[in-house]
């Protein structure tokens, strides 16, 4: 996937060159590159924002360096262009795993009060972390892209490493454990080291609908509980 970020701190996504996504970007598996738009404005300044017509507190980032920015990163990326702020669809997995469907993809960061309203016929699309503000979109970008990038196939070790954790299939993950099996008189549950995989495996979907249930009544509502899930709810305490 070839990811184009157009962001006025083109050094905050460094971050990329560490960790999973960092090896994908050296397999070629993804490609990341940050664009600074001040390189783009035409003020002599480098000025990318200005006060806003009728008055009011804070600056705007105008269109001009924003749209030609855009545009110039079109003729090499024909991906949709996302940009991050507080009118747009609220970022979650499922959203993650349609993007990661895509070859390419243009995040558009804002800063200050927002960007001047003419901006949004460049924009296809615009995204938000939440109803909370950010000091600038490249706050919300970071996660989007980590979110999107880990479910393209080759960035993981194996599927199993995302099709198994929170969200994905819309409940909370089952617990985890690791050696030592008892760490001051609290041991690690029995199913998990009896060998019987089949037992862990509804072990583990059992305490992902507890968890869900318990933690998150909102996700726990829109499940469509099969058959297993019921039994295995109703039958609980013969598997915990």
């Amino acid at each position: 996937m070839k990811i184009d970020i157009l962001t006025l701190f083109p050094e905050m996504f460094e971050i990329f060159n560490y960790s999973m996504i960092g090896k994908a970007i050296e397999k070629n598996i993804v490609n990341i590159t940050s664009h600074n738009i001040r390189d783009y404005t035409i003020d002599k300044h480098k000025k990318v924002d200005d006060s806003p017509y009728g008055g009011g507190a804070g600056m705007v980032m105008q269109v001009q360096p924003l749209a030609d920015s855009i545009r110039d990163v079109k003729l090499r990326n024909g991906g949709k262009v996302i940009f991050l702020g507080p009118r747009g669809i609220t970022f979650t997995q499922n959203v993650a795993k349609e993007l990661c469907k895509e070859k390419e993809l243009i995040f558009v960061c804002g800063h200050y009060e927002g960007i001047d309203e003419r901006t949004y016929e460049y924009i296809d699309m615009e995204m938000s972390l939440g109803d909370f503000v950010l000091t600038g979109g490249e706050m919300a970008c970071i996660p989007i892209v980590d979110s999107i990038c880990r479910l393209i196939p080759g960035v993981l070790s194996c599927t199993e490493s995302y099709t198994e954790e929170s969200f994905y299939d819309g409940v909370l993950e089952y617990p985890h454990y690791t050696r030592p099996e008892c760490f001051e008189d609290k041991k690690v549950p029995e199913v998990l080291i009896s060998g019987h995989h089949e037992n862990i495996r509804k072990w583990r979907r059992l305490q992902s609908l507890l968890i869900t249930r318990e933690k998150r009544q909102d996700l726990f509502q829109k499940l469509k509980l099969t058959k297993e899930d019921k039994k295995l709810l109703s039958d609980k305490h013969k598997i915990e």
